[in-house]
């Protein structure tokens, strides 16, 4: 009996949903993505948000794990002071 034919997977990126990526870092305990959004032609896109997401890595006797959440911020400044108490919120959601 033959093998049944498998069927590729399509992967598309969505033009209409495209962000530029800034990573802002203390270089200690963890990073900040700034993600502005653009139009289809790398233009700013006010009609949406800019997001902010916090990453930071927890280690365990398996090795690091990768913590990242959402910071409703208006400014990378505001994301950082929001950055602590909602990093361990993660973590304890996580662990």
């Amino acid at each position: 009996m033959a093998a049944p034919e498998l069927k590729p997977t399509e992967i598309k990126l969505d033009p209409d949903k495209l962000y530029v990526e800034e990573i802002f870092t203390d270089r200690r305990i963890g990073t900040i993505r700034r993600l502005s959004p653009v139009t289809r032609d790398g233009k700013a896109d006010a009609a949406r948000a800019v997001l902010y997401i916090g990453e930071t890595q927890i280690m365990t006797p398996a090795g690091s794990i990768p913590i990242a959440f959402e910071i409703g911020a208006g400014s990378v400044g505001e994301a950082a002071e929001k950055f602590g108490p909602l990093a361990k919120d993660a973590i304890d959601r996580t662990v």
